[in-house]
């Protein structure tokens, strides 16, 4: 137990009153005594209404796995066995440096009925976290004593890439069963080089697609179905150098461009396509050879959390010019990455026009909408002013760097985290649709 402020403030206010008998009557001074004395033994009261730590029943049940950009609930049972006055407590976790902090919460347990808390667990970066406690703290009735509980967790949790955005995605377009092998692609009609099927002929088919052989030996007209090639391969492409490690939405720009990379790979190989990774900063960290199958993820997901964050400069000549040396046919490289401005960027535009001679590139990056916002945002001081321009120059430079890749015959995808997963994919159906690759 331990004295709270009210108790310091009410024991303060005694002088005045015991400095005031005094000068009164000397004889008046036992009044500051006697003040005191009151003053203790309602404290000594006090704590003794107080909720007894024995009273008190907590258990914790942490996640075993967090998402990165999701929060999961640290769940924390509160019950006050034996006690009949409703108890209000304030409740707050002892967390691991790379999860978000999180406020102390006040509660109220009512007598025989156990109170369950929530608290959000939101990690900052992947790897390994740690929940050490919970810190419960109470007052008596009167709010002079107060009492404080450690009750340790020593949870240790493992923060992945986040892949319920992969499972939510593929629920909406794989639950149809006429999505499945590529189908949705395959209804545009012509565009396919990849035979399918023969269908009997109806009006407004294409006249050109009748098999005349097959209408002769089965005497009536045929015509050819064709769909988009499949078995192409995928290279996802991730730059982990320093730009990559900035968090964008309490998010590092890495995990973002894991999580659309993911995606994109849960897409290519449901439709038949064999995807590979390839990760690089200032050298090469990790390459997996493009593989079909749905086999393939799991071993794609594990390789991707094992992506650490870069602190050095990427070095665009050594990574790239390592990943044409290792690709022996056509692919389509997707490269998610982050620059700063056309000068720093000259060295990754020469690399990917090389790049981009053999392979069909997409290249993806995240736009920061903080930057657009201070742009266009009105100042209103000489600091608003000089901000605006910087930001407006940013702008301007990135729009410049993205011209120049088009103009390579680059496929470029410049989009805030909130909607890159889904631009990319599209992009993707859209050059699969297109037989680009």
């Amino acid at each position: 137990m331990r004295p709270t402020l009210r108790l310091v403030l009410v024991c303060v206010a005694g002088l005045p009153v015991s400095l005031g008998a005094a000068l009164v009557s000397p004889r008046l001074w036992p009044a500051w005594l006697a003040y005191l004395v009151g003053v203790l033994l309602t404290a000594g009261v006090d704590a003794l209404l107080a909720l007894p730590r024995r009273r008190l029943a907590v258990k914790t049940a942490a996640p075993d796995v967090l998402y990165m950009g999701d929060a999961d609930p640290l769940v924390i049972e509160l019950e006050a066995r034996g006690w009949r006055r409703p108890a209000r407590l304030e409740l707050l976790a002892d967390l691991d440096a790379d999860l978000e902090p999180v406020l102390a919460r006040e509660v109220t347990v009512a007598p025989g009925a156990p109170l369950r808390v929530d608290l959000e667990l939101r990690p900052r970066r992947r790897g390994v976290v740690q929940v050490d406690a919970v810190w419960l703290r109470w007052r008596g009735p009167f709010g002079l004593m107060q009492r404080t509980v450690r009750r340790p967790v020593g949870a240790a949790i493992d923060v992945v890439p986040n892949l319920r955005a992969v499972r939510a995605a593929a629920l909406r377009f794989f639950s149809n069963r006429d999505f499945l092998s590529g189908l949705k692609v395959e209804h545009y009609l012509g565009d396919g080089s990849e035979f399918e099927s023969l269908r009997e002929y109806m009006p407004g088919l294409d006249h050109r697609a009748i098999d005349w052989k097959a209408s002769a030996r089965h005497n009536k007209l045929l015509c050819q179905e064709f769909r988009a090639e499949r078995n192409h391969q995928v290279v996802i492409t991730i730059d982990t150098g320093h730009l990559m490690s900035e968090p964008l939405g309490g998010v590092p720009r890495l995990d973002h461009a894991i999580n659309a990379g993911l995606l994109l790979s849960y897409f290519c190989l449901r439709t038949g396509d064999r995807v590979g990774l390839y990760g690089f900063d200032d050298r090469v960290r990790l390459f997996a050879e493009p593989t079909g199958g749905m086999g393939a993820f799991p071993r794609l997901q594990r390789m991707t959390a094992e992506l650490a964050y870069g602190g050095g400069e990427t070095n665009f000549t050594v990574g790239l010019a390592n990943l044409a040396a290792r690709l022996r046919r056509r692919s389509l490289v997707v490269l998610l990455t982050e620059f700063v401005d056309v000068i720093t960027a000259e060295l990754m535009l020469d690399n990917l026009g090389r790049l981009a001679q053999k392979h069909l590139v997409v290249f993806v990056a995240l736009r920061d909408p903080g930057i657009a916002a201070l742009a266009a945002a009105e100042p209103r001081s000489t600091g608003d002013l000089h901000r605006a321009v910087v930001a407006g120059d940013f702008a301007r430079e990135r729009e410049a760097v993205l011209a120049r890749l088009r103009r390579l015959g680059v496929h470029c995808i410049d989009a805030p985290p909130d909607r890159m997963s889904m631009n990319l994919l599209n992009r993707y159906l859209d050059i699969v649709r297109r037989e680009l690759i």
